[in-house]
């Protein structure tokens, strides 16, 4: 059969067999991954809110984040009021950093394997790391992934 492309088809679309042969991109290194100790919860405040004196008064882990539609506030659980309107018992997991500024991929190559494992995230960037929340059901399983993955997650 001189002169016959063979081709596959992949999700409706046609790839060249040369083009399918084509060795996979080798992995990037595995990520130093640190869980924090604190359980975490992530509050939503009025955009017009003040910043809450417990977040001023937080000394282990606070973020705050205004918009122009809501006031941001993830801090330790244990530090938010009762009748604050929060998502509560999250866990962090650290990239260990500081991490340059122009570093690509470090969010995805956190998020896709949880994402693959059916683990919803929440992720906070800083200048000079990330942090990826997960809720404290899933924490065990997502150390899990993530080890699979490549990273190496270690306990504070």
């Amino acid at each position: 059969m001189k002169g016959l492309a063979l081709r596959i088809f992949l999700l409706g679309g046609a790839v060249s067999a040369a083009h399918a042969q084509t060795p996979p991109a080798p992995q990037r290194p595995g990520l130093q991954l640190e869980v924090l100790p604190d359980t975490l919860a992530i509050c939503r405040l009025p955009a017009d809110a003040p910043v809450p004196p417990w977040v001023a008064a937080a000394d282990r882990f606070a973020t705050v984040s205004r918009t122009k539609d809501e006031l941001s506030i993830t801090a330790v659980q244990s530090a938010v009021p009762a009748d604050v309107r929060c998502e509560r018992d999250y866990r962090a997991l650290r990239v260990r950093g500081p991490l340059p500024l122009n570093l690509i991929g470090v969010l995805a190559s956190i998020a896709g394997p949880l994402a693959d494992a059916g683990i919803s995230i929440f992720a906070i960037s800083t200048f000079d790391t990330d942090y990826v929340l997960v809720k404290g059901v899933d924490l065990e399983k997502a150390i899990a992934t993530l080890t699979r993955a490549g990273h190496h997650v270690t306990r504070l």
